[in-house]
């Protein structure tokens, strides 16, 4: 069983900066894209950043410029360095990872989540 464990949000006055961490562990193969996704009270779930395996990303308008997304493939793990957070950046942050699992001959891409973490942008 495969499993994504977000870290690092927290409060954060405006203009503050935050770093979010998203682990994948447990069993699959390889991991193809990856990404950031955010969802604040009574709007829908939005992405926010992502990246393929070979590092190409893209960003929402609304973060170009403030937000870069990374990732350490040796460590199964995706970054979001937030800077110049604005309170409309409130919101709870989930990770998603497209994981190659496999049984026997078989092996299959699958999309996980992660629990989220809450971000809040507040003085």
């Amino acid at each position: 069983q495969a499993q994504l464990v977000e870290s690092g949000g927290g409060l954060v006055q405006p203009g503050g900066s935050l770093r979010l961490s998203c682990v994948a562990s447990g069993r699959f193969f390889s991991i193809n894209a990856m990404g950031w996704y955010r969802q604040a009270p009574g709007k829908q779930r939005e992405l926010v950043a992502g990246i393929t395996s070979g590092g190409s990303t893209n960003y929402a308008d609304s973060v170009k410029g403030r937000f870069t997304i990374s990732r350490d493939n040796a460590k199964n793990t995706v970054y979001l360095q937030m800077n110049s957070l604005k309170p409309e950046d409130t919101a709870v942050y989930y990770c998603n990872a497209e994981l190659l699992l496999g049984n026997g001959g078989s092996s299959w891409f699958s999309y996980y989540w992660g629990q989220g973490t809450q971000v809040t942008v507040s003085s």
